[in-house]
C-alpha cells in the first residue's frame, strides 16, 4: 500500500493528496473534537447557519454539520445521475457477490454518521453515500437513527462518490480519525458541472493501518476486488461478462474465508440443489433406459421426464445394484419404478 504523505489540506495531485496525522490514538479522537474545523474545506458546498434543533428537523441531505459551530455545509448541486447511479449500482453488485458467498451483505446508504464529543451533546455529523456491512447480523438492533461513532459497529467499507465535491479535503480526515477501516472514493466517468478542478475519474481505496490511511490497489474487506475493477463495474450501464466473472471471484474468496458458498444462499441454494438433483436423476435415467431397452422393455424417449416427485426420489436414491436388480426383473417402466420404490417387491 502507498502511505499518504503528511501535507496540508489544499488540493493536490490525486495520488499524493494530503491526510494530516493527529497523534493521540483513534479511539480517543473519535469521541473528541479531532481535526479543527478550520482545517476542513468543502468544495462544491455552501455554508449555512444551523442550530442543533434545526439540523434534527432538517429533511434534506447535509454534507457536514458541526453542532458546536452551529453551521452546516450543503452541496450546491441537486442530486444528479453521475452522483446517484454509482451508489445504487453498488448495492446490486454487492447482492451478486453475496449470492456467491452464500450470506447477505448489507448497505445502509446515506445513514448519518455522528461523532459525539465525550461529556457533551456536541457532535459532528456526515452522511456517506454508502456504508457496507459484510455481516449484517452484527448491526441488528444497534444502529437506529444514526451510526454513533465509538458505540455502534463500524462499517467494513464506507463509499463516497465525488461528482461535485472532494472528500479528500474534509471527510477523509474524519473517517481516518474515527477509525473506519476502509474507504472508497469514486469519481464517476460521467462529468458533473460543478466538479472541482483536479478530480480525475477513477476509484481510490484507502486502508487504515496504525491509525493512518494508505492507498491500496485492492480492497481488504472484499478480497481481490481491485480499484480499477470496482470503478469499471460502477460505471457500466449493465453488468458485463468480465465484471460478472470478477464478482463471482470475489464472492468465492469471501466464501472460502468463511466456509460458505452459493448453496447457502436463500435464493440460489434451493435452485442449485434442484438442478443437482435433476442432473442425478437424468444420469440414473440414462442408465435405466439402457438396461431396460437391452431387455426389450419399451421406454419413453424423454425418460425420466414426466415422472412424479416420488418416482424421481426413488430413482435418485437407488444404488447401482438396485437399478440392476429392478431392470433385470421388470417387464415395464411402471414395474421398474415400483420395484425401486419397494425393495421388498
Amino acid at each position: 500500500m502507498k502511505r499518504l504523505a503528511v501535507k496540508g489540506t489544499g488540493l493536490a495531485e490525486r495520488q499524493s493528496d494530503a491526510v494530516p496525522h493527529r497523534a493521540g490514538g483513534v479511539r480517543r479522537e473519535s469521541r473528541g473534537r479531532g481535526t479543527p474545523r478550520s482545517a476542513l474545506e468543502f468544495p462544491g458546498c455552501t455554508a449555512r447557519p444551523m442550530t442543533r434543533a434545526q439540523y434534527e428537523a432538517h429533511e434534506g441531505r447535509v454534507e457536514f454539520f458541526d453542532s458546536r459551530a452551529e453551521i452546516a455545509w450543503m452541496v450546491r448541486e441537486p442530486a444528479h445521475a453521475p452522483h446517484e447511479e454509482p451508489r445504487y449500482r453498488l448495492v446490486d453488485l454487492l447482492a451478486r457477490i453475496a449470492q456467491v458467498r452464500g450470506s447477505p451483505i448489507k448497505g445502509l446508504g446515506q445513514t448519518e454518521i455522528r461523532g459525539t464529543e465525550s461529556g457533551s451533546r456536541e457532535h459532528r455529523s456526515i452522511h456517506p453515500d454508502q456504508m457496507v456491512f459484510l455481516h449484517p447480523d452484527r448491526t441488528e438492533g444497534k444502529i437506529s437513527r444514526y451510526l454513533d461513532v465509538g458505540a455502534d459497529p463500524v462499517p467494513d467499507v464506507v463509499v463516497e462518490v465525488d461528482s461535485a465535491t472532494d472528500v479528500r479535503r474534509n471527510r477523509l480526515h474524519l473517517y481516518e480519525e474515527w477509525g473506519f477501516p476502509e474507504l472508497w472514493v469514486e469519481v464517476p466517468d460521467a462529468e458533473a458541472r460543478g466538479r472541482p478542478a483536479g478530480l480525475r475519474s477513477g476509484l481510490q481505496i484507502y486502508l487504515l493501518a496504525a491509525g493512518r490511511y494508505a492507498l491500496s490497489d485492492e480492497s481488504r474487506a472484499l478480497p481481490g476486488w481491485r480499484a480499477a475493477e470496482i470503478h469499471r463495474a460502477l460505471n457500466e450501464w449493465a453488468v458485463s461478462e468480465e465484471t460478472s466473472a470478477v464478482l463471482s471471484r470475489v464472492g468465492r474468496a469471501l466464501g472460502e474465508r468463511e466456509g460458505t458458498g452459493p448453496e447457502d444462499d436463500v435464493l440460489l441454494g434451493p435452485y442449485g440443489r434442484q438442478q443437482r438433483a435433476a442432473g442425478v436423476a437424468e444420469g440414473v435415467g440414462r442408465m435405466a433406459r439402457a438396461l431396460l431397452r437391452r431387455r426389450g422393455v419399451p421406454v419413453p424417449p424423454d425418460f425420466p421426464g414426466g415422472l412424479g416427485r416420488r418416482d424421481l426420489d426413488a430413482l435418485r436414491a437407488a444404488s447401482e445394484e438396485q437399478l440392476l436388480d429392478a431392470a433385470s426383473a421388470a417387464d415395464s417402466v411402471a414395474d421398474f419404478l415400483a420395484r425401486l420404490d419397494d425393495p421388498a417387491f
